[in-house]
């Protein structure tokens, strides 16, 4: 038992541990991840460990999968960092925020365990914006005809050029005229490649290295996974992506009783089977 057990919730030591819990927001998780993979990848600190520094990988899964993402765009940023990277591996990553109607979105609009609503929410929440926003947000209110700011960046999640039709199916892409300016004038982060890696630069996809991505069917997400990967193979990039017909969104943690499903344990294999043969 944890040193808490057994204290009430009425006790001062819980409220002073509450008190000293700091909440931080984009893009401080993004300096964290820097600082530990610097501290990690110093010559000493490899030998302690026993890590060959030409095997060295970044993976994450979900918002992990965005902070690996992030991460492996700053390894063409960051001089300590260049060339230190030898993979990625994305596991249904959180790759953009300016369009919440993909075919993806719109098809998986109400699916457990992540419907549309949570994940802007979620988004929102990254970057301690106003909840008031959620609804415009979900429309593309935030990414409207007459956001100027966000033209360029639309070009490049464009998922009617980047989806095969098998994705695309029938569905239309939302994108309105007019929409609520103050989005992202008080939420500019939603912009930021930092925090939507889908959105980087071509000269930055170029200097990234090997890439698995995998991708779920039933999952708002599916599509951030796969338009990356294509942007990705347009720079030349080698990518691998594992595309789980039957997989929803965590599905990977799922592979213990009571809840040992077929598609978590299937994922979860293939993912290992992957870096088994690539790192």
């Amino acid at each position: 038992m944890g040193p808490l057990a057994g204290v009430g919730s009425d006790s001062p030591g819980v409220h002073s541990i509450y008190r000293s819990v700091k909440l931080v927001y984009f893009p401080e998780q993004i300096y964290d991840v820097i600082r530990a993979t610097r501290y990690f990848l110093q010559p000493e600190v490899l030998d302690k460990y026993k890590v060959d520094p030409d095997r060295v990988g970044v993976s994450g899964d979900s918002a992990g999968g965005n902070l690996a993402a992030a991460l492996g765009q700053q390894f063409t940023y960051v001089a300590s960092l260049k060339n230190k990277l030898k993979l990625q591996a994305l596991i249904y990553p959180v790759l953009q925020a300016l369009d919440f109607n993909t075919p993806s979105y719109q098809q998986n609009v109400n699916t457990p365990i992540l419907p549309r609503h949570v994940m802007v929410k979620y988004w929102v929440d990254y970057f301690k914006g106003n909840y008031d926003f959620v609804q415009a947000m979900i429309v593309n209110n935030h990414t409207s005809l007459d956001v100027e700011r966000a033209a360029a960046l639309r070009a490049r999640l464009d998922w009617t050029s980047l989806l095969p039709s098998s994705i695309k199916k029938s569905y239309k892409p939302v994108m309105q005229t007019t929409g609520d300016a103050r989005i992202i004038q008080e939420i500019p982060q939603l912009l930021d490649a930092a925090s939507s890696p889908l959105i980087a630069d071509q000269e930055v996809l170029q200097a990234l290295p090997k890439t698995y991505i995998l991708t779920c069917e039933h999952d708002v997400l599916r599509d951030d996974g796969i338009m990356y990967a294509k942007r990705l193979e347009s720079a030349g990039v080698n990518v691998t992506l594992d595309h789980f017909e039957d997989g929803f969104h965590g599905c990977m943690i799922f592979t213990s009783w009571p809840t040992n499903f077929s598609v978590g344990i299937r994922t979860r294999k293939s993912y290992i089977k992957w870096l088994d043969e690539n790192l």
